[in-house]
């Protein structure tokens, strides 16, 4: 990608180390404690700005917020009221692309022309539920009571929507949840990951220039313990939807409990990747790479687990190693880079120990691990990409979600095995097969227990189609028209017309 403008000029007029306040009901504020959280850059080490730490006090003032434009100006929107709120929206953000993804880089790492990237999908998601809301309807049902009663539903929006992401995708994830709120005619209250917290602060003010009335969409900025929790747990909020660790998310489903909120869960995933022995190599190899570091492992769809027939294991390996060695680490905005840093040194750590417990439990470093060094290094959290063989299932390695740079291959003899050891795991979020043969595709197919199944290619994500996890990687969908039903109640009428 050729960038027709410098990133770095944009990044210095956006952020150079000031106060970027949260949004409530329509107006900037700081948090009513007046302290504050540093936002680093994670490539460098340097402070981009700092934002509120907002705290409970903060959450009960932006739910009240949502609430009174939930039952005053927002009810009277039509369904194309809704819609033509969500497309200037659309416009405008894709006006400001640029910036919007300049801001994302600069804050989380992934590098630019893969933030560029995303316009297709996070625009696209904006005039899809634009689509969606005015198709919104309820269901006249015959009755067996008597014919002279009238029966159906009626779908109306649950309320108040607590949403909280992580850091990886700020754009594309505050998008999602936002969307199908206002589609529907909900109000959202906005947590973002303290490590990334700009750009959905950027978007709120965008999406207020739209027409977006006050409180609609608030955004509070603070730590998951403190905003994170009072957000998931309070009584005025009718729903809640997180993306984020499967720890994480288990705490936030247990604190729903206390009022039975509704909620949504896209969590943690180990996510398998089966190379079959008709696959064709060179097309499988930048995939299967890709599919772990496109965002430096940063993902929840991360095919980590790479099964590889035992026929090709050697010849496969080879070249994904040299695949991985060709790639370039540095700077998000550098033009040419391919894999980025880590979030932050915690993380930089905790990868660097599963990359130590891998060697110590008998699993071969085919390559990567090492932190680069010279120019443009310094105070990064980079990672050189790893490539591990001999790996078993039982290792660390090959259960636990690392969200790093690590590739855990390993061999198998037949396709009744890869199966059974595929889904051998406690998550079911994503998985990938390579194969020329269409009925294996199918079988295949059929038996792996993942919400997402990608045949020769991998981490396709479309508006239209239904996102979500099985087992511990969360329950809910999002995508496609299942996602706006989660955000709608269902009222059923009778009317007696004798």
């Amino acid at each position: 990608m050729t960038l027709t403008f410098d990133p770095h000029e944009i990044a210095e007029t956006l952020y150079h180390g000031q106060f970027c306040p949260m949004f409530i009901d329509g107006k900037d504020v700081p948090a009513l404690s007046g302290e504050v959280i540093d936002v680093v850059d994670p490539a460098s080490g340097r402070a981009l700005a700092t934002v509120p730490r907002g705290g409970a006090e903060d959450v009960d003032a932006a739910v009240a917020a949502a609430r009174r434009a939930f039952e005053g100006e927002w009810s009277k929107f039509t369904p194309y009221d809704r819609q033509e709120v969500l497309l200037r929206i659309a416009d405008v953000m894709e006006r400001d692309w640029e910036k919007l993804c300049v801001s994302d880089t600069a804050d989380m790492g992934l590098p630019l022309a893969r933030t560029m990237g995303n316009k297709r999908r996070v625009i696209g998601m904006l005039r899809f539920y634009a689509g969606q809301a005015t198709a919104l309807h309820g269901d006249y049902i015959e009755n067996s009571i008597s014919q002279s009663m009238v029966s159906f539903t009626t779908r109306e929006p649950v309320g108040v929507v607590g949403a909280i992401i992580p850091w990886n995708a700020p754009t594309a994830a505050s998008i999602w949840k936002i969307a199908p709120a206002l589609a529907t005619g909900c109000t959202v209250v906005l947590k973002p990951s303290e490590d990334a917290p700009l750009t959905p602060l950027m978007i709120a003010r965008l999406m207020q220039e739209a027409g977006v009335p006050d409180g609609v969409v608030n955004i509070v900025t603070g730590t998951g313990r403190e905003a994170g929790a009072r957000l998931a747990e309070h009584p005025d909020v009718n729903k809640v939807v997180f993306t984020g660790s499967t720890a994480t998310g288990k705490t936030i489903a247990r604190a729903g409990v206390e009022n039975l909120k509704r909620i949504t869960l896209e969590l943690g995933g180990k996510s398998p990747l089966i190379i079959c022995k008709d696959a064709d190599i060179d097309k499988a190899v930048p995939v299967a790479a890709m599919a772990v570091y496109a965002h430096s492992g940063q993902i929840c769809i991360a095919g980590s687990r790479l099964f590889v027939a035992r026929e090709i294991q050697d010849e496969f390996i080879e070249k994904l190693r040299d695949f991985a060695r060709g790639l370039k680490i540095g700077h998000g905005l550098d033009e040419g880079t391919d894999l980025g840093p880590l979030i932050n040194a915690v993380q930089t750590e905790k990868v660097e120990g599963y990359i130590a417990k891998g060697k110590a439990e008998g699993a071969r470093l085919v390559t990567g691990g090492g932190r680069p060094e010279g120019d443009g290094f310094a105070g990064g959290n980079f990672l050189e990409p790893v490539i591990f063989a001999d790996v078993t299932d039982e290792m660390t390695i090959a259960r636990e979600e690392i969200f790093g740079p690590v590739i855990s291959v390993l061999p198998f003899d037949t396709m009744e095995e890869v199966v059974t050891r595929a889904n051998a795991t406690p998550y079911g979020l994503a998985a990938g097969i390579f194969t020329r043969d269409l009925s294996t595709a199918h079988r295949t197919v059929k038996r792996l227990k993942a919400g997402s199944v990608w045949v020769n290619m991998y981490h396709a994500i479309d508006p239209a189609v239904p996102f979500g996890g099985l087992k511990m990687s969360g329950y809910g969908k999002e995508g496609g028209v299942e996602h706006l039903q989660a955000y709608l109640d269902t009222k059923a009428v009778w009317i007696q017309t004798e």
